[in-house]
């Protein structure tokens, strides 16, 4: 098992995958990229942090065309100003079937 968050100094770090409570991976760039948000929403709440302190992305797309199926849900999940981000597109990821996976920083107390 790994560790997906870590928090020093009031910075919190995560790591992401689209894998469900139950340890599947979804079908399809949608499925799995609201899978990955929500389980950045979760691992950020569990760390003392939100959604709303995310200060920097990297998203990794294994098919750089389905970017802005991600966009989309990126959109619902975060308000303006949203988080400083990137895009990567590689060739695969860690486990077969997964399409998206991200890294994120975040504040761990409101931002001032």
């Amino acid at each position: 098992m790994y560790s997906d968050t870590a928090t020093a100094g009031g910075v919190v770090w995560t790591t992401q995958i689209p894998t469900s409570p139950d340890g599947t991976i979804p079908e399809g760039i949608k499925a799995q990229s609201r899978q990955v948000l929500d389980n950045l929403r979760d691992a950020l709440e569990r760390a003392g942090s939100s959604l709303d302190r995310v200060l920097h992305m990297t998203i990794y797309v294994t098919d750089l065309a389905e970017r802005g199926v991600f966009n989309e849900l990126y959109r619902e999940y975060f308000a303006a100003p949203r988080p400083v981000r990137c895009a990567l597109g590689v060739n695969q990821l860690g486990i077969a079937g997964m399409r998206v996976e991200l890294t994120a920083t975040a504040a761990a107390s409101a931002r001032d």
